[in-house]
Order: structure tokens, then sequence, then C-alpha cells
């Protein structure tokens, strides 16, 4: 949805930063800033600062900041547009209606009838949970000890002995056959017409991380099988990219998730305070999965079965994990087999204990792998070696150094480390002249590669140094005329750097004073802009010298200090840098213009220039 500047600008003005951030992180005033501890990473001594005049918050320790839309998307890992709705709302401020061409009009209406219907659903299964009908249903939630609040929280339901009660039902409410049969939650057939999916079963409700019902998963009374059931996918539902309780999990920000197997383990475990479990739905972890987590933490606790087919499964999951950078760790439940258990016979202060112990998953990897072999056994042990570099070698594709997976072996098995090394280069080498070599790098994520390498170029020193110099001209205007004879908007590279120097530059010279969260907003509401370039908006205007012109240092009064560098050298420094790898970019590029050796000549110059000025900004 595209929303005008006059509309967003209104928003952010009737949202004060200070009002609110402090309505999710606890921040007091210090000077002429308001301070407290980042709310996106892990911290004890505060660097989180939020400016009210300037209307940005910008954390020292982790180097995120940005204006109040920007803090919205972080906090409550949303969109734009999203982060614009939660906004709009909270300042009462009414948003236009969205426009649509026919087509996506035609599917915008028919995703929302099934998101209703499914809400109708999961009322229609709540209440009749609480009938006379529901009394089995009841009863077994209660052996499960489920309190009536829990029941509640999570919006379980029952779907009566009758097959079509549901199909009944939605028919009043005034949905057609082909959309009950489309949304997942009746069959038809020849023979019988429409029957219910679900009947005579307990109804898990399926939420999104927005909290709207997009599936269901039903468990059923008596020996009926199969015992669980689940929504096949639809318009509104993809099995393997949802996560059962990640909608409320989301919320719990301690920065970690609890991965499990079943609806009945997130429950038991959101119980009993532990509020970050989710798990995946009917289906084993996926790609899609393990994406989708990463957008909420790094780290990951596998509570799953502690039988043969959880650590099997476990082992799965380690892998899909691994891939996308995620930090995985395992929880022993042992002697029970799932967290409803165990939570039901050691309670909360036990499991919190073996969330403590939890073992490193390749301190795991490496007991299922050893299980079962001899490896006092030479012979034994040699063919052991063999299969652990075979199952390292992917890490390669994953990790710039496998070194300490190699050391970690040798120091637990006592292979020397040298003949590891030297196995594994010919193991690699082998693989190569194969091809196979490449089939395994396929096998790894190109979407986090791709991620990562974007990360890294935007990470870089000469991305720094632009950010840096953006920062700086948006603070001190009255520096402009300074700069201006030896910068171009050229000068930075393509993208969004280049754009935010467009509008900078702009402003200066049409006699006004830009102000940091105005041009970051004009470049947020642009549509053109991918999900990397927006994170890269939300972190301009917010770089300063050693990335930090402001150095946050505590005193025993707790106040903020002020520490200005060498700021007139330090600029010049950074001026010089940014029209250094003007050049190198030119030099690669630009060799097939005519005018190639009077440019590069030129720009030489100005650089040399600059080297005797640097001083003197």
């Amino acid at each position: 949805m595209y929303y005008t500047d006059e509309i967003i600008e209104e928003i952010r003005q009737k949202n004060d930063i200070v009002d609110v951030i402090s309505s999710y992180v606890s921040i007091k005033k210090r000077g002429s800033n308001y301070v407290g501890l980042c709310p996106f990473h892990s911290e004890k001594t505060p660097s989180f600062s939020v400016s009210q005049s300037k209307q940005m918050f910008k954390c020292f320790g982790c180097g995120i900041g940005g204006n109040v839309f920007s803090f919205i998307m972080e906090y409550e890992n949303a969109s734009f547009p999203e982060a614009v709705k939660i906004l709009a709302e909270r300042a009462g401020v009414e948003l236009p209606e969205e426009k649509f061409s026919e087509a996506a009009k035609k599917e915008q209406g028919k995703r929302k009838r099934l998101l209703d219907m499914h809400k109708d659903a999961a009322t229609y299964f709540y209440y009749q949970l609480r009938k006379p009908n529901g009394e089995a249903g009841l009863r077994y939630f209660k052996e499960r000890q489920l309190s009536e609040e829990t029941m509640k929280h999570f919006g379980l339901g029952y779907a009566n002995v009758n097959s079509n009660d549901l199909t009944i039902y939605l028919r009043s409410k005034g949905y057609k056959d082909a959309e009950i049969s489309e949304g997942g939650l009746a069959v038809f057939s020849e023979k019988d017409g429409m029957n219910d999916k679900f009947w005579n079963r307990v109804m898990f409700p399926i939420q999104d991380a927005n909290h709207r019902v997009i599936a269901f998963g039903g468990r059923v009374l008596g020996e009926g099988l199969p015992k669980y059931l689940n929504s096949q996918d639809t318009p509104i539902f993809d099995k393997s990219r949802n996560l059962y309780g990640l909608n409320f999990a989301r919320a719990a920000r301690k920065n970690r998730l609890i991965l499990c197997e079943g609806y009945m383990d997130v429950i038991a475990l959101h119980q009993a305070g532990f509020t970050e479990a989710v798990a995946s739905l009917g289906t084993s972890l996926t790609e899609g999965h393990a994406n989708l987590i990463k957008r909420f933490t790094d780290v990951v606790y596998l509570s799953y079965d502690s039988d043969g087919a959880g650590k099997k499964a476990a082992m799965r999951a380690i892998g899909i994990l691994r891939k996308y950078k995620l930090i995985a760790k395992v929880i022993h439940l042992e002697p029970y087999k799932d967290p409803d258990e165990f939570i039901k016979n050691l309670g909360t202060e036990e499991f919190e204990k073996r969330l403590e112990k939890a073992e490193p998953a390749f301190d795991f990897e490496l007991r299922y792998l050893e299980d079962g072999r001899d490896i006092n056994d030479p012979d034994e042990k040699e063919r052991f070696r063999k299969v652990l570099l075979e199952y390292i070698y992917p890490f390669k594709f994953y990790y710039d150094d496998i070194s300490p997976y190699l050391e970690k072996i040798s120091r637990k098995y006592l292979f020397n480390i040298d003949m590891l090394r030297q196995s594994m280069d010919r193991y690699s080498y082998e693989l190569q002249q194969t091809g196979k070599d490449i089939r395994i790098m396929q096998q790894s994520a190109p979407e986090e590669r791709a991620a990562k390498e974007s990360r890294m170029r935007k990470d870089s020193a000469p991305m720094r140094n632009e950010r840096i110099l953006l920062t700086w001209l948006a603070d001190r205007p009255d520096a402009f005329d300074n700069v201006r004879p030896y910068l171009t908007v050229e000068d930075f590279t393509e993208g969004v750097h280049r754009d935010a120097a467009k509008l900078l530059f702009d402003a200066f010279e049409h006699g006004e004073q830009p102000k940091p969260s105005k041009l970051t907003l004009i470049l947020q509401t642009d549509e053109t802009y991918d999900e990397n370039d927006q994170q890269e908006i939300s972190r301009l205007f917010s770089t300063r010298l050693n990335d930090a012109l402001l150095l946050i240092e505590h005193s025993k009064e707790d106040r903020l200090i002020e520490i200005v560098p060498d700021q007139a050298s330090a600029i010049g420094d950074v001026l010089i840098s940014v029209k250094q790898e003007n050049l190198k970019r030119f030099q690669e590029t630009g060799a097939q213009d005519p005018k190639y050796l009077d440019i590069l000549m030129q720009k030489k110059k100005e650089i040399e220039v600059l080297k005797k000025k640097r001083k003197a900004f």
C-alpha cells in the first residue's frame, strides 16, 4: 500500500518518538537525550539513546538507529506499511482505503473471506468446547492439566462428533461450499457431499504472527487415526512457513526460541512461563521455518522428544538451522519423553536448569554420530574419522573457518590435528574432481549467502564512511558550503546512499535545514527499495566518526559525556576515503568513457587537493 507524504508526516508528527519508545522500553532523560538498555541486543550498561529534538534513536552498542517508523519495524518485526498502520492506529489517524487492480482486489477479497471464515470457525470450536456436547474435549484438556486461562489464551476448542456441524454453521454465516472446501475446513465427495475435515477432535487454532487464525490442528478423542490432523496448505496457510505459538513467542523478547514437536508441548511450556516456545505444524523443520526464525532470533533451543525419532529430527533440524547461521542447542529431557511430560513431573525450575545446561549442537551431533560405535577399535575409529570428515565438510559453505570444528574433533577423539586437516584437504580435492563439491554447495542456503554478502558490503569501511559523511552533513548543515566544492552526489554509491545524498544536497541548495527523520521517511516510502535497502535506510543519518562521534561514557552520577575527537581532520579523512572509493569504482567501470583519462586525472587531482586541506573541515 502506498501512502502519501502528507499522511506519513502526519503520523510521524502525532507519534513523538520518546512517547512511542518509552511504551516499549524503559528510558530516562539524561541531558538533552533519553537513554536506556537497548531492546535489540543484550547489554548491562545503557547504550540506547533517543533524541526528542531530532526524533531519532541510536544504539551505540549494536549500531541500530533510525526514526519512529524504523523502531516499530525493528521491534515488531514489521514491514514499513505495517509500521505505518501500527502508528496510525496509535495516533488515531485514519488511513485511506487501499487501491488495487481488479485482479488484486479479487485476490485480496478471497484472502479476507478465508481469514474471516477461519475466525468464525475458531469461534465456533471455542464455544462447542464449553457446551454439554464438548464435555469430552474439556475433560481431555483438564486431564492434561491446562488451566482455563491457558485454554482461553490459545483459543482451544472442540469439533463435534457429527461430521457436518461446522459446514452447516459456516453456511449459515453466508460462506459458500467452494470457500469452505478451499479453506480446508470440509471435504466434498460425490457420495457423501460436504463433510467437515475435523470432527470428534479437540481443536488447536493456528495463528500467524499477527494473531490471525489461518489453519487448525485437531487431536482425535479415542483411538481413531490419524491421531493428529492438520489443515492442508491453502491460500492463507503454508505449513512450511508458519510456526505454532509464534504470535505469542515473538512478544516474549527473550532473544531465543524453544522449538518443540507438538501443540501440547508448546502450550505446556507457555503455561509454565516459557512463552518463547514454538512448534512446526505437522511437518519437519524446513528452510522456510529457519528463514522465519531468523527474523526473530539467532538462538534456538531444541526441545524434541528424547526417543530415537526425536534425536533424528533434532539432527535434521540442526543441519537446517546451521544453514541460516542460527545457533542451536539441545535440551535433554530424560527420563521423560517430551516437554509436556517433563514439566508435569519435574516442574518449571528443573526445566530452567535443563535450559541452562543445554548441549551445544555440535556436541550433540558428535554424540549422535558416535552412538553404537566402538571407537576403541582402531579400524572402527578410522571409519568413524571418515564419517566425521564427511559430516562436517558442508560446514565450509556456512562458515569462513571450520578449524574450530576440526580442533574439537581432534581433542575429543585424540586425532592428530595436522592429519585431520590433510585428510580434509584430500577429501575436498576428491569431491572437486568428481563435481560433488558443487552439488554440496548448492544444498546450502543461497538466499542466506546472498544476504550475508549484501550485509558484508553494507558493513564495509567504504559504506560506513558514506554513512558517516551523510550523518555529519545532516548534523552540521553549516559545513555544507565548505564540503560542496569537493563532493558531489555521484561520489556516493548508487542506490540508497546516492539517493539520500541527493535529498540532502537538494535541501541545502534550496536553503532548507534538512531533518534526518523526514529524509528517512521519504526513502522508506519508496516502493522500489527491497528489504535489505530498507534495513540500510534505517541506519542512515546515525553513523558517527569511529562509528560514534558521540561516544557514550558513564560517570558515577550516570551522566552522559560527549567526547568529540579531532573532528576536522577526521572528517577530512572520511571525505578523502569516499572520493578514493569513487575513483576506484570509476577505474573499474569507466574505461569505455571517451573522456576516461580526463575524468581520471580530475578525480585524482581533487583527492590531492583534499589531502592538503584535510584539516579544513
